[in-house]
């Protein structure tokens, strides 16, 4: 059976070569964000075993266990597309483990979001028990989804045709 050419990309690049490409591409972008979610994750395992931690309140001590639950999720998320890498190499199927690894860094990041905004929520009310607390919460996650989907998509849908 003849197979028909690759068809090339306006890259001028083949599937396989644009695959290679965005895994690199992939890559960098993990390890900016494993960099953070695990910083932020040894940070929160290390809480418990303050003399602080007792004490917390119920509320408190909830928030951190669903925070310390979200960061391990995350590190989860943003450290599979490795595992998967591992898995699949050499299988001939990289623009598949591609999309797959693509979906575990968004997961990853939405995690890495919540987490982030759980661990603040927890540090603030620890700090100050003033109401302004989950409005100061709400505009930091405000913040970060105009950074890291809001303008993104923006610019895809401004600057792109797909």
């Amino acid at each position: 059976m003849v197979q028909a050419p690759e068809r090339r990309t306006g890259r001028d690049e083949t599937a396989d070569e644009r695959a290679d490409r965005m895994w690199g591409e992939l890559m960098q972008e993990i390890r900016v964000a494993q960099m953070g979610v695990q910083i932020l994750f040894g940070f929160l395992l290390t809480v418990v075993f303050t003399p602080k931690y007792a004490d917390l309140g119920h509320t408190e001590k909830a928030i951190y266990i669903v925070t310390v639950v979200l960061g391990a999720t995350a590190t989860g998320a943003l450290i599979g597309p490795v595992s998967l890498h591992r898995l699949v190499s050499g299988r001939r199927i990289k623009p598949r483990a591609v999309e797959w690894a693509s979906r575990l860094t968004f997961i990853g990041l939405l995690l890495l979001l919540v987490t982030t905004a759980s661990s603040l929520l927890l540090i603030l009310r620890v700090a100050t028990h003033d109401a302004f607390v989950p409005w100061l919460v709400t505009a930091v996650v405000v913040w970060y989804l105009l950074c890291w989907f809001v303008v993104p998509l923006w610019i895809r849908h401004r600057y792109t045709t797909k």
